[in-house]
C-alpha cells in the first residue's frame, strides 16, 4: 500500500489541509500518515495539536523545532531543528510521498530532510508572491525540491513553470481553502457566541495581523495605528485572532493582550478560533482587517470585505473584495470607511471567484493516484523568450 505522509505545522495549514488528509485516510489504496510539528506542539500558540486529534486521525510522529524565540536566529535554528528531527522522522516511516502546503519555515527545513531521503514531494500553494516577506523565497525553495505541484490559480501555475518545473506536473487546482467552506456545517449566531464566551454587537470585525518579516521596523506602529482606528467605530464587537510565530510575532501578541484586557466590553482574543469557528465568524463579520493570506483566498467566498495591510501580502492576485491598505493610520481609517460603504458592499456580492470551486482535494487526490511512480531526476524546462 502507498504511504503518503503529509506534514502540519499550524492550525491555519491543517484546516487548509483536512480536506485532503480526509480523503487519503478514506482510500482504500493509500495509507496516511500524518507529521504534526512548529506551532502544533506550542502551549504558547494554543497547542492546537488537540485539533488533529479530535478530528479523529492519529498522529504518526511528533516533530519538535519551534523554539521560544521570535528571532532571527531563533528562526533559523527552528529551521536547523526541523531538518534534523525529520530527518529521523521520515528515516523510521519511510513514505512514498510527502504533502506539504505553503511557505512557513518548518517546511522549509521538512522539504530538505525529505529530499536528503530521496522521497518525493508534492506541494500546494507555489507560484504566489508574498514580497513583504521571507516566505517568498521559502516558497520558490519548495517548489524547486518538489516533484508534484497544486496551484491555487493559473497564474501561478504559469509561474511555478517560469521557475523550470516540466508543465506536465504542475496543475492548477484552486484553493483547498474553499473546498471546507463548501463542505462544513458552519455554526449559527447563537451558537458561535456561545462557543467564544462572547456577545456580537451590531457591527463585528475580525482582525489577523502578522509580522512583515522583510522589514527592518517593528510592527508597534502599524498595530497601534489599526488599534486606533478600528477604536473610533461605534458598537463594534473585535475579534481578534493571535499572530504567528514569525519574527516579532510575540511583540503583536503581547498588544493584542493588553487591548483587549482593557476593551473586555468590546473585544476577545483566541491564540486560535480553530477552522470551524474562524470560517463560522465570517458569517457575521462586517469586515476582516489585517495581512493574513486568508483574507486575500478564502474571505472573498463569504463576499466581505478584506483590508489588507502593508506588504506582507503584496503581490498575490486580489479579488473585487480585497481593500489595499498602506500602514498609515490616515490610509487604515479610509479603508474602513470604504469596506463599510454600501454601494462597494453590494457590489462585491456579484465578484467573480479567482481561486476556484472548492473541489481542490479530490484534484489533487486523483492526480496522486495517476502518479504512482515520481522520478526524482528532475529536467529544468527553459521558457523561450
Amino acid at each position: 500500500m502507498r504511504k503518503i505522509c503529509v506534514i502540519t505545522g499550524t492550525r491555519a495549514e491543517f484546516g487548509l489541509l483536512r480536506p485532503l488528509i480526509e480523503l487519503i485516510n478514506n482510500d482504500a489504496e493509500l495509507q496516511l500518515q500524518l507529521i504534526a510539528t512548529g506551532m502544533h506542539l506550542s502551549p504558547e500558540f494554543g497547542y492546537t495539536f488537540n485539533e488533529i486529534t479530535e478530528a479523529g486521525f492519529v498522529v504518526d510522529k511528533k516533530v519538535e523545532c519551534l523554539l521560544s524565540s521570535d528571532t532571527s536566529v531563533g528562526v533559523s535554528k527552528t529551521i536547523a531543528l526541523a531538518i534534523s528531527g525529520f530527518a529521523d522522522a521520515l528515516e523510521d516511516l519511510q513514505p512514498d510521498l510527502v504533502v506539504v502546503l505553503g511557505d512557513r519555515t518548518e517546511i522549509l527545513g521538512a522539504v530538505i530532510a525529505t529530499a536528503m531521503a530521496n522521497i518525493p514531494i508534492a506541494h500546494l500553494y507555489g507560484g504566489e508572491t508574498t514580497e513583504g516577506a521571507y516566505d517568498e523565497a521559502i516558497r520558490h525553495s519548495i517548489t524547486k525540491f518538489s516533484h508534484l505541484h497544486f496551484t491555487s490559480t493559473e497564474a501561478y501555475r504559469k509561474r511555478v513553470i517560469q521557475l523550470g518545473e516540466q508543465p506536465d506536473t504542475v496543475f492548477n487546482v484552486g484553493a483547498i481553502g474553499l473546498d471546507s467552506i463548501k463542505k462544513l456545517e458552519l455554526l449559527d449566531r447563537e451558537t458561535f457566541e456561545k462557543s467564544i464566551d462572547f456577545n456580537l454587537k451590531k457591527r463585528n470585525v475580525l482582525i489577523t495581523y502578522h509580522p512583515v518579516t522583510l522589514e527592518k521596523e517593528l510592527p508597534i506602529q502599524t498595530f497601534e495605528n489599526i488599534l486606533t482606528a478600528l477604536d473610533e467605530l461605534t458598537d463594534t464587537a473585535l475579534i481578534f485572532t493571535h499572530a504567528n510565530s514569525d519574527k516579532n510575532g510575540r511583540i503583536i501578541n503581547k498588544m493584542i493582550t493588553e487591548y483587549v484586557e482593557t476593551h473586555k466590553y468590546k473585544a476577545v482574543a483566541f491564540k486560535s478560533l480553530g477552522q470551524l469557528r474562524y470560517l463560522s465568524a465570517l458569517q457575521f463579520v462586517d469586515f476582516v482587517i489585517g495581512n493574513s493570506s486568508s483574507g486575500m483566498t478564502e474571505v472573498p467566498a463569504f463576499c466581505i470585505p478584506t483590508i489588507n495591510i502593508g506588504d506582507r501580502q503584496k503581490g498575490r492576485i486580489n479579488c473585487e473584495s480585497v481593500i489595499n491598505s498602506d500602514n498609515s493610520l490616515e490610509g487604515i481609517k479610509k479603508s474602513i470607511t470604504f469596506a463599510l460603504d454600501k454601494h462597494f458592499r453590494d457590489k462585491i456580492q456579484r465578484q467573480e471567484q479567482l481561486y476556484g470551486n472548492g473541489t481542490a482535494a479530490e484534484k489533487i487526490l486523483k492526480i496522486i493516484k495517476e502518479h504512482p511512480i515520481i522520478p526524482l531526476k528532475k529536467s529544468f524546462y527553459n521558457i523561450d523568450y
